[in-house]
């Protein structure tokens, strides 16, 4: 069955609906949405169906609908961070109708007098807000969906910590309805009780003298809590070009130890992925929290070792080894394992792994180079050079 029996209806505070919407509604046999859709929809022929609990039982008993006229309530561009990725995660495209109402992007943005596209926007609708740590610099404009009532303040506390505590913050409350209102602070003197229904917009102020954490890869090494043994920051920052990181892209990081390959690689690319293969749960522990301090609280940490803890995970895009290169196998195993066009970047300190590296060089080809870093220092009472380890780096895109 291919012909749209679903449709998805965006819905204003104000009970207007997307164009089109009102015949769909008249028409539905059965309409599904919030209480407060469906009370906003007033008096209507169909059948009304308020959202199951638990929530994802709900696509069991859309299937059952289907030869129906099935319509589906949601806030306004349900698009955009909205239930229709859900929904098309379950039923294909072609069974489904979508009206797209105003965005609360859209009305916030309006009521600010903020260009959109100067904007970015981001939910922490039912998600960290250590996800806003990486979104932050100076003179940044944010528009945020939230969860509740505690999220501002929960935001106002993460500026001050990020140091960003005189960042302007307005929460708009019921955007396009009759109760819409506009509460403004400061991060460092939020006090305000808000509705649990809001937006809201974050023009971030930095503290004098604060470092900037951009999100282009070679973080200072001490922006990350480690034991020593991690890629330091001017090799890490070649080996994340070498990677290449893109939108949705999946990162391997084999022997990800503090995490730092694989949080560079989720801060540089939107809706990047990351899965790390950590054999220690200290190191673990570390990867966790520069995670979240690093405002990318998604990366996955998997509690195995290569090559067997390879077996059963999602095909990746690009693939780091940068420890365990001496397990048997684990070039060949990582190779077949890597998509299409997908990178390998392994890095090398010991002369064994560089003898593998060599090795892998010669069978599969791809770029092979030395990479040493000198730092100046004190020598008595004048200045010379001291030289770090230097570090093997092979690396292939797979035909």
């Amino acid at each position: 069955m291919t012909f749209p029996w679903l449709t998805l209806i965006g819905i204003g505070e104000d009970g207007g609906l997307a164009p089109g919407g009102a015949h769909a509604l008249s028409s539905a046999d059965i309409v599904y949405g919030g209480t407060r859709h469906l009370d906003l929809a007033g008096p209507l022929k169909a059948e009304k169906r308020p959202w199951p609990s638990p929530f994802s039982t709900v696509f069991k008993d859309l299937k059952s609908r289907r030869g129906s006229k099935v319509a589906v309530l949601a806030t306004g561009d349900p698009m955009w961070y909205g239930i229709g990725a859900s929904l098309l995660g379950h039923f294909p495209a072609q069974e489904m109708t979508i009206l797209p109402s105003l965005s609360a992007f859209q009305l916030a943005a309006s009521r600010l007098g903020w260009a959109l596209q100067d904007a970015e926007c981001l939910s922490v609708h039912g998600r960290p807000v250590d996800l806003l740590r990486a979104a932050l610099y100076p003179r940044a404009r944010l528009l945020v969906l939230t969860s509740n009532a505690d999220t501002p303040r929960q935001v106002a506390d993460l500026l001050a910590d990020e140091g960003y505590g005189r960042t302007r913050m307005t929460v708009l409350e019921h955007l396009g309805g009759d109760r819409e209102r506009l509460v403004t602070a400061t991060a460092e003197d939020w006090s305000g009780k808000v509705a649990d229904f809001h937006t809201l917009a974050i023009e971030a102020v930095a503290d004098p003298g604060l470092r900037l954490r951009s999100r282009t890869p070679g973080l200072p090494d001490e922006a990350f809590r480690h034991d020593g043994k991690m890629t330091k920051q001017d090799i890490r920052a070649v080996t994340l070009a070498e990677l290449q990181p893109y939108p949705g892209a999946l990162l391997w990081d084999i022997g990800a130890g503090c995490g730092s390959i694989a949080i560079e690689w989720l801060r540089a690319a939107d809706r990047a992925r990351a899965i790390g293969l950590e054999p220690h749960p200290e190191r673990r522990q570390m990867a966790t929290e520069n995670a979240v301090a690093l405002g990318v609280p998604q990366l996955d940490l998997i509690d195995a070792q290569a090559p067997e803890g390879l077996d059963g995970l999602p095909q990746p895009d690009a693939i780091f080894i940068g420890g365990g290169l001496t397990a048997p196998e684990i070039v060949e195993t990582a190779f077949d394992a890597l998509s299409p066009g997908g990178r390998l970047v392994a890095n090398a300190v010991t002369l064994e792994s560089e003898a593998i590296l060599m090795g892998a060089y010669h069978t599969l080809g791809g770029s092979l180079k030395k990479l040493s870093v000198h730092r100046a220092s004190a020598v008595g009472g004048l200045t010379g050079w001291r030289p770090s380890m230097p570090v093997t780096q092979w690396s292939l895109t797979k035909a």
